[in-house]
């Protein structure tokens, strides 16, 4: 028999208020610029390479499990993956009905996700990801000023071993790059390639968690929202873009002094995210 945790009205209602509070804090600027219709080159992106609205952290789920008193009678009910439960006017996480639905999905988002645990993290990418997507072309995928110049961030590519092993990073090299990275990488063995040191497999952890549905607990899918905006933000110091009047000095990993920065944060960043990875596998599965 399952057993479930409890939680009385005023008790989950004051775990949502502050779930919606934190959201609001850390979509709000990106809200207020979306207003002005400005962006913002670091900031805006896990809303434009994700599409997932600010409202989508707004709204708080208890993960399964969870009895949440009174909830019957307001907006939840309509929610989906929510059924009545006791005492009467309850309602929970039907998660055994929720998976059966996304089977597929869910079943390859956990599959990326242990096969990505199981791997020892690598190291020695420096980054080279956001200097492949320029790389003798004309039109960089963002607009800005190049550090080094066109002739510059070409010479820094020529002179490093291409070692990504994120496909949705490798699908934007452009031609000239794609050739020179160790492994051409297909969205078909993504499982086989992602390695937990990827800064962009930290990031996809936050659309695991989105993924995830009313199965991932609200401070869990903050959490990872919170962790792959912090590694957006060394994405970008490390990349060939100049981002000095945007407040961002730049991670030199042309240099030894710099890529010895984002392998030390490159660490960091991989222990956070095995600890993340291990919430969401259990959110997922049990």
């Amino acid at each position: 028999m399952t057993t479930h945790t409890v939680l009385r009205a005023e008790q989950w209602r004051e775990h949502e208020a502050r779930h919606v509070a934190l959201a609001d804090e850390l979509t709000a600027t990106h809200r207020a610029r979306a207003a002005r219709r400005r962006t913002h080159p670091v900031e805006d992106f896990l809303f434009t390479y994700y599409s997932y609205k600010p409202s989508v952290l707004r709204r708080w789920h208890p993960g399964a499990g969870v009895v949440l008193e009174g909830a019957a009678s307001t907006r939840r009910a309509q929610w989906r993956g929510y059924v009545p439960t006791e005492p009467a006017g309850a309602l929970v996480v039907d998660a055994e009905a929720y998976r059966a639905t996304r089977g597929t999905m869910l079943a390859n988002v956990v599959r990326i996700l242990e096969s990505t645990a199981s791997r020892a993290p690598a190291f020695g990418c420096f980054g080279m990801h956001e200097w492949a997507m320029v790389y003798r072309t004309p039109r960089p995928r963002h607009d800005l000023p190049l550090r080094l110049g066109a002739s510059g961030t070409d010479a820094v590519v020529e002179g490093h071993d291409l070692r990504c092993t994120h496909f949705d990073a490798f699908r934007f090299f452009t031609p000239d790059a794609a050739p020179r990275n160790r492994e051409v990488l297909s969205r078909d063995d993504q499982a086989e390639r992602e390695q937990p040191g990827c800064l962009h497999a930290g990031m996809d952890l936050y659309k695991w968690a989105v993924k995830g549905g009313p199965l991932v607990p609200g401070d869990l899918l903050l959490d990872t929202f919170h962790h792959a905006r912090a590694i957006r933000t060394l994405d970008m110091q490390a990349s060939p873009y100049d981002l000095r009047d945007w407040g961002y000095p730049p991670v030199a990993v042309e240099t030894a002094e710099g890529k010895a920065e984002y392998i030390r944060r490159q660490r960091a960043f991989a222990e956070t995210g095995a600890a993340l990875r291990e919430r969401l596998i259990a959110a997922l599965t049990s």
